[in-house]
């Protein structure tokens, strides 16, 4: 199968790209090379795609006219790109653009493929609002720029679907963590500064918020498992995660642990719009995708510092 990947120098996108490659499809890869983040660490992961047989190319999905620079053979469509996460550096503009018109286009370029099967919108479970418990027909109530407009994003493309103009399906994605992991989220946070002996800026109150952080790896298990299941997750959104809970400071711990030292905390204020409880529902992804989730958070940290330090240090 040809197989497009968004966001494909990114932390799962890269993930996905080099799994599907490794099981032998033909896979290309979109990315903008936005500097939000480290171009380090996106051009390290570029690297290893290219040397796995993926081919990347350097486009921004916010410029229209995609089929004049992406293959029009492709079969099925991975949408990872995105304006991610809550950030006060990021504009409304930022969010709108990277994520809805981005999807607009995007889809555009979709509805003009012969031999697309399906494709897959990358959602979030900021989604559901400050509280994510809920199964999928749970009414969304995004408190923040990125959850409103990546669940407009999602609508966008499921709405394709209700037409019948393409499959599509949308995975909501639960606090994922593992090697490649943004260096501003959390678990590469942890592991920099605590190799460095400096402190860890922790949000006010956010050592008692619960997540069901998911090792990267089973978050792409479940992703690729759509491949061959076009009828039955049509129109379909679908939450992928773990059901078991950890609170942030259990998450500290987890690293400290790996490490073997205690991390220096910074205690600054709250952030708006964070969520204060996500643990995934997953009923439906068991049922309709043989979904199950093993790793544990030790273990995904085991592999997450192996990585930095093999990278970084």
């Amino acid at each position: 199968m040809k197989i497009l990947v968004t966001g494909a120098v990114g932390f799962i996108g890269s993930t996905t790209s080099e799994r599907l490659r490794s099981l032998g499809h033909e896979v290309y890869g979109v990315d903008n090379f936005s500097p939000y983040y480290s171009l380090e660490l996106k051009k390290l992961n570029e690297k290893a795609l290219t040397e796995k047989g993926v081919k990347v190319i350097e486009y921004d999905l916010r410029h229209k006219n995609l089929a004049k620079v992406l293959p029009n053979d492709i079969n099925y469509i991975f949408h990872y790109a995105a304006q991610p996460g809550i950030s006060s550096t990021s504009t409304f503009e930022d969010y709108f653009e990277n994520n809805i018109i981005a999807t607009k286009n995007l889809i555009d370029y979709a509805l003009g493929l012969p031999d697309l099967k399906l494709f897959v919108n990358i959602g979030t479970s900021s989604i559901y609002g400050l509280e994510a418990t809920f199964p999928e027909d749970k009414a969304p109530k995004p408190a923040s720029h990125y959850g409103v407009t990546k669940l407009a994003a999602e609508q966008l493309v499921l709405q394709k679907s209700r037409e019948n103009q393409m499959k599509a399906c949308s995975l909501r994605l639960y606090s994922v963590i593992g090697p490649r992991e943004r260096p501003e989220k959390m678990y590469t946070k942890l592991i920099d500064l605590g190799l460095k002996g400096e402190a860890f800026p922790l949000f006010e109150g956010s050592e008692k918020h619960l997540r069901s952080f998911t090792d990267v790896d089973d978050i792409v298990d479940g992703v690729i498992s759509v491949i061959g299941r076009e009828e039955v997750v049509d129109g379909e959104i679908i939450n992928l995660g773990t059901e078991v809970e950890h609170t942030t400071q259990e998450g500290i711990e987890a690293v400290e642990k790996i490490l073997g030292k205690k991390i220096k905390m910074k205690v600054i204020p709250k952030r708006a719009g964070d969520q204060l409880r996500t643990k995934a529902n997953i009923d439906k992804a068991r049922k309709l995708l043989d979904y199950n989730p093993q790793t544990t958070l030790l273990e995904a940290v085991d592999k997450q510092v192996k990585w930095y330090k093999e990278n970084f240090l």
